[in-house]
């Protein structure tokens, strides 16, 4: 008898995690349309972007993919990745074509809470493709935590903070533009603004000056400069800066000059980080150990989702660095990088900046997470804790949905 018991349990446990593996993963291609309010800001830069990047395209609408896992017993996890050809050199459709073709086989039958074992079948079996190894792995997130009827930030550590200072996202400008929408960042409780520079130095100090001339030394600021200069020209115009304070300097140099990154760190007191440059874990630590980094800045789904993530974050903080968390996701990827912040708070030392809720009217979610007073709250509820607004996002697709069964 007690053997037809433990046979009988045993039979039981397998069945439940039979329904706990992957059975299905679906991809979605979805283009967004920028906000009014964005699309006017951009259009007061002289390249109608708002940011110093050379691209031709105009950016009137950003691309994004979806990926829904669903186990053996229909649950659900869901992830996002923002994806732009002159940032992450691959669209929308090259990484659902990558994961429908290569990732997914190894997604399939497995269980979405082991995704340090994920990883590793990704990083032996397909090479690079970072950006699509970490949507899946938003998507296993979720899926876990939804499984286990929790958080996920109770997966990775339990959250810290359930309100998460943010940092205001502002456009290149005029200084009197540029400290206007400062101000009015600060007058909405934000403590933290991002300033797109890289019109010259001059014309950068002299945006910064009138930055703190109106906003005062309370402000912190950090810059963005779209590898807008050389090596020499970084150095000439973060040394202008350097009397103003400066929290951190993203991306001077083109993105594969880690070389040009160092030198100029050897002759800047302001700390700098790559976004362009950053993809994969081998890119930061090349970087920090050349001495070209003082602070680390992460996007949710590079370099490889939130396990990625959290290994940036905690290489960080082991070598005495902080964290910039930074992206401008849509709804699923607000609660990606809210999760994460939540759980690595206290190692991060910066505001988190989260641009798609100026960048975006529509998020592709029945309910958005809330903003106060520069803060955003934390939500409860299992998985991110919103979920997917299934009709918004057909509305949007650019191809049909991708499915892989088992």
């Amino acid at each position: 008898m007690d053997d037809l018991l433990q046979d009988g349990a045993a039979g039981e446990r397998a069945g439940e995690q039979g329904d706990e593996r992957v059975a299905r993963v679906e991809l979605f291609a979805a283009r967004v349309p920028l906000s009014e309010l964005a699309r006017g800001a951009m259009a007061e830069s002289d390249n109608g972007l708002g940011m110093a990047i050379p691209t031709e395209e105009a950016w009137l609408e950003a691309d994004f993919l979806f990926c829904r896992l669903v186990d053996g017993a229909g649950r659900e996890g869901w992830g996002e990745a923002y994806v732009w050809l002159p940032e992450s050199g691959v669209s929308n459709l090259d990484m659902a074509s990558a994961i429908e073709h290569h990732l997914a086989r190894y997604v399939l039958g497995s269980r979405p809470v082991a995704v340090q074992a994920l990883a590793a079948r990704f990083d032996r079996n397909v090479a690079r493709n970072e950006m699509a190894k970490g949507l899946v792995d938003t998507a296993c997130h979720d899926l876990a935590a939804r499984q286990r009827d929790c958080p996920v930030h109770d997966l990775i550590g339990g959250a810290t903070v359930d309100r998460i200072p943010l940092c205001g996202l502002v456009p290149l400008g005029s200084p009197e533009g540029v400290a206007g929408l400062c101000h009015g960042y600060q007058r909405a409780g934000y403590g933290t603004v991002r300033i797109k520079l890289g019109e010259g130095p001059e014309a950068d100090r002299d945006v910064i000056a009138a930055v703190r001339e109106r906003c005062g030394s309370g402000l912190r600021i950090r810059v963005d400069f779209n590898q807008a200069y050389t090596a020499a020209g970084a150095v000439r115009v973060l040394r202008l800066l350097e009397p103003f304070g400066i929290d951190g300097a993203e991306q001077p140099l083109p993105l594969g000059d880690l070389i040009g990154m160092a030198e100029v760190a050897r002759r800047t007191d302001i700390p700098l980080f790559l976004h362009e440059g950053f993809f994969s874990m081998g890119d930061l630590v090349a970087l920090i150990d050349a001495g070209g980094c003082g602070v680390v800045g992460v996007n949710g789904e590079r370099p490889g989702g939130v396990t990625g993530a959290l290994r940036a974050i905690d290489y960080a903080a082991a070598r005495g660095m902080g964290t910039i968390i930074h992206n401008q996701p849509l709804g699923i990827g607000t609660a990606t990088h809210a999760h994460v912040a939540a759980a690595r708070f206290d190692r991060l030392g910066h505001a988190v900046e989260l641009a798609g809720d100026v960048m975006f009217d529509e998020h592709l979610v029945t309910e958005r997470y809330r903003v106060d007073h520069g803060e955003l709250v934390l939500p409860g509820g299992p998985g991110w804790g919103i979920e997917v607004d299934r009709d918004a996002l057909d509305d949007h697709l650019v191809a049909p949905p991708v499915v892989v069964a088992r």
